[in-house]
């Protein structure tokens, strides 16, 4: 039992290394699309989510873990989408004309 709790934590440990490492090496230019590509991603987590509020895996703590992570999930989403809409706002000319 401790073996694979050691195991479970090297792992989680090397993979916040190697995600700090992925991410900090991401030029600016390429951050829009790496946060579109994610929300993406986390639209499985809600879609996952639905799945385990629905089945009730786990009785009445598992409807309250579904339906926190359909909330924070579809949170995520949303703020995530509103943030990469602004970024790309930035790119875009001015079409005001001047007088």
């Amino acid at each position: 039992m401790t073996e694979h709790l050691l195991m479970l934590i090297t792992i989680f440990v090397l993979a916040i290394f190697v995600g700090f490492e992925v991410i900090s090496k991401v030029p600016s230019m390429l951050h829009t699309p790496l946060m579109s590509a994610t929300n993406a991603i986390h639209g499985i987590v809600v879609v996952g989510a639905m799945l385990i509020a629905g089945a009730a895996i786990g009785g009445t703590v598992g409807h309250i873990i579904g339906i926190a992570a359909m909330i924070l999930g579809a949170i995520n989403v949303v703020g995530g989408f509103a943030v990469t809409e602004r970024m790309l706002e930035m790119f875009k000319g001015r079409t005001e004309k001047r007088p």
